[in-house]
Order: C-alpha cells, then structure tokens, then sequence
C-alpha cells in the first residue's frame, strides 16, 4: 500500500453487496436532501429579511410622522406593519411548518435509507468519484 496515498477511509467505502446502482440512488437522495437544505435556507433568509424590513418601518412610520405625514404613518403601521405574511402566519411559522412537516422528516428518511442500504455510510457516490479522479501520486489529491 502507498502511504502517501492511502484508500478512502471505511466511512466513505462502498460496503459489501452494495451496487453501482444503489450507490447512484443514494447519491441522488443525498443530492436532493442537499438541495432541500439549500431550500430551508433560502426559508431562513426569507424569514430574516422579512423581519428585518418589518422592523425597518418603525423609522419609516416615525419619520413620517415627524415629516408631518401622520395619515400615511398611520396607514403603514395598520396595514403593514406586523402583518402576517400569509394568512395566520409570520414567517418563523411558516419555518417551524416547513421544518416539522417536510424537512425532519425528509431528513430522517434519508439518513434510514442511508442506514438500510450502506451502513449509513454518507457520500459514497461523492467518494467514488473522488477516488476515480484522483491523480494518484500528486500530494493535493489524497483520499483522505
């Protein structure tokens, strides 16, 4: 064995019995759990900025009051300020539905099947591709 470039670790080697098929399933059920954490963070983003522009109209109604605008302050703090974003709810909401009723669930789902399949192993896919990309030798491109 070359010490200076060792296999993958156990963690990222494809276990017995497992196919080049399940290998390529697993990796597109990883790949759309990392596309939905991509999603829940856009989620997150949405929930700060909406916050943010919320909190923000407090100058907005407080210099238009002292710019002598009260009707149009009063009209910004009754029908906007505070208001739920889509009936009933303000964005941490819709997060905590978002994550209770797709993400974990999407999540645990994943890492059971990982369990069922490979061991739980993660990146498998991702893992082989490495090692087939690798130039073997050159000290950037290691397997571990």
């Amino acid at each position: 064995m070359n010490t200076q470039n060792p296999p993958p670790g156990p963690s990222h080697q494809r276990p017995d019995g497992v196919t080049d098929t399940t290998v390529e399933a697993l990796g597109a059920l990883s790949k759309a759990l990392e596309t939905t954490e991509r999603a829940r963070g856009a989620l997150y983003t949405f929930h700060q900025l909406t916050g943010s522009a919320d909190l923000s109209l407090d100058d907005a109604v407080r210099l238009l009051r002292e710019a002598g605008h009260g009707e149009q302050a009063d009209r910004v703090q009754r029908e906007i300020l505070g208001r739920n974003v889509i009936p009933g709810h303000w964005t941490f909401q819709i997060v905590e539905v978002y994550n209770a009723t797709y993400y974990d669930v999407f999540r645990t789902v994943e890492q059971e099947i990982r369990g069922e399949l490979a061991e739980g192993r993660d990146h498998l896919y991702e893992a082989e591709m490495k090692e087939a990309r690798r130039t073997r030798g050159h000290p950037d491109h290691s397997a571990t």
